[in-house]
């Protein structure tokens, strides 16, 4: 049967159906890149300009004179170094956590079949539904006194780890996936003699490179590109995020400074998507094997 498009066979094989699938293909590409990359260009070229270009009206869509000195000036003056260790170090500790738990929560929900186990996911999807800012006066309550403990979290790494782990929708992927993974091979670890934990260790995890991937991006994204649970919750200058560390040094700096600041901050997430992006698509579609 033949597939069914947009434009039949026949008139795409016509010159004016070509001239018109073409031209239509060029448009819609040339609008989406425009909507997206615009903005990005337009942050990056004004962290080059001096603050006289930076202020004329109308803008000028190529600077004048190119200053990479701002992005120094930015670097040195807005300790940016700091800040993005710290974020680094925040984001790769909510990666350890969420890898370690969320991959054991979907496991148990998935293979081992815990009583109550749809009850259980059934209220971790429910969660998805709750809008964040909702639930930051509790979660900050929470980390003001954590119960059992009666420990103040604020300041430390752990207000941004613990809260990180309760992430319904990685739990989720990675069940969806562990599902998709046939029963048989598990049994056959079984007779050999694995435990569910040598069975997770040695043959689902390897197997699982994909939606871990996914996770792990989701993960280091989460934390890095999050706002207003930082602020709140590290109010420290020194133990800030990226974000937070720019938004509260913003008014004391020039603006094409504050914006090649930006610019900065923005590098490492793109380049971790220009790294993995092959794998964020396989892991995202990730949902059977074929035998």
């Amino acid at each position: 049967m033949t597939t069914r498009t947009l434009i039949s066979p026949a008139r795409l094989s016509r010159p004016r159906g070509r001239i018109l699938y073409w031209t239509v293909l060029f448009l819609v590409v040339a609008v989406f890149t425009l909507v997206f990359i615009g903005p990005l260009y337009w942050m990056v070229t004004s962290g080059l300009k001096d603050t006289e270009e930076f202020a004329r009206i109308p803008p000028t869509l190529v600077p004048d004179a190119v200053h990479p000195g701002n992005y120094g000036e930015a670097w040195q003056v807005m300790e940016l170094s700091q800040l993005l260790f710290n974020t680094l170090y925040y984001a790769f500790g909510a990666l350890a956590f969420q890898l370690v738990l969320d991959v054991a929560a979907a496991y148990s929900l998935s293979k081992l079949r815990p009583v109550l186990g749809k009850a259980i996911l059934g209220a971790m999807l429910v969660t998805l539904m709750i809008p964040a800012t909702v639930l930051v006066v509790p979660q900050y309550l929470t980390v003001l006194d954590l119960p059992v403990f009666e420990r103040n979290l604020l300041n430390t790494p752990w207000v941004i780890w613990l809260p990180s782990v309760t992430n319904a929708f990685n739990i989720f992927l990675l069940k969806r996936f562990f599902d998709s993974i046939p029963r048989e091979l598990l049994d056959a670890a079984a007779i050999d003699g694995a435990s569910p934990m040598r069975t997770l260790r040695s043959v689902v995890l390897p197997i699982s490179r994909p939606i871990l991937g996914v996770v792990s991006i989701f993960a280091v994204v989460g934390v890095w590109k999050d706002f207003l649970w930082p602020m709140l919750a590290l109010p420290d200058p020194g133990k800030q995020t990226l974000n937070v560390g720019i938004y509260s040094l913003a008014s004391g700096v020039p603006e094409n400074w504050l914006l090649a600041a930006l610019a900065m901050a923005s590098l490492p997430t793109l380049i971790l998507f220009l790294i993995f992006q092959r794998n964020i698509m396989s892991g995202l579609t990730a949902g059977g094997l074929k035998g």
